[in-house]
């Protein structure tokens, strides 16, 4: 009987090798680290893009409906900039994915410290401001948190760090609900084409 193609590894897009696409929407945010905190985060062999003392990190929060794993969802810590000539790029310190296979291809193909997470979604109405990011410490590692003016309904996104039975939670994101539910938040911002280099030892 000849095997069920439905039933394959919904990773064989990595097997046809890079470039390896990923289609999806993002949050991009950014914020100022300090040099001396994000240093711990980035090889000493690279140099760290800096000025009076502070570099640009923040996070990445993407959602992506297609990709050689399927949909999944990431979320990328950024330790701050580095640079690699000809060019400069972010350092992730932690990227977490809800998808085992993306948690594999991160850290064996592209170097990155890919590590396996759930994100719980739920949708709220709220009033007064309140922070973007709350974080248990590692994200106020890196001195990411601000808040968002009044709104009146925002999606909540918990995540939680997945390490074989046990769960450890790391950070509650929230951020307004865009598009036709919200008429002051209708534009969802342009679309972007990004590459990542790898890293890979």
């Amino acid at each position: 009987m000849a095997p069920d193609k439905e039933k394959e590894t919904p990773c064989v897009g990595y097997k046809r090798g890079p470039p390896w696409v990923f289609k999806g929407s993002a949050l991009y945010q950014l914020h100022l680290v300090k040099a001396s905190t994000a240093r711990a985060f980035v090889p000493r062999e690279l140099r760290l893009v800096e000025a009076f003392g502070y570099t640009l990190g923040g996070m990445f929060l993407a959602r992506y409906h297609d990709s050689p794993a399927g949909a999944f969802d990431e979320l990328v810590v950024i330790a701050g900039i580095v640079w690699d000539p000809p060019t400069s790029c972010a350092w992730a310190a932690r990227v977490l994915v809800n998808s085992v296979e993306a948690c594999r291809h991160g850290r064996k193909e592209v170097g990155l410290p890919s590590h396996v997470a759930t994100f719980s979604k739920t949708e709220a109405s709220a009033l007064g401001s309140k922070p973007l990011v709350k974080s248990n410490g590692f994200l106020s590692v890196l001195g990411i948190g601000s808040a968002v003016p009044e709104q009146e309904s925002r999606r909540e996104i918990e995540i939680s760090e997945t390490k074989g039975s046990s769960t450890k939670h790391l950070c509650n994101i929230s951020m307004p609900i865009t598009g036709s539910h919200n008429k002051h938040h209708k534009w969802m911002g342009p679309a972007i084409r990004m590459s990542l280099p790898s890293f890979r030892a």
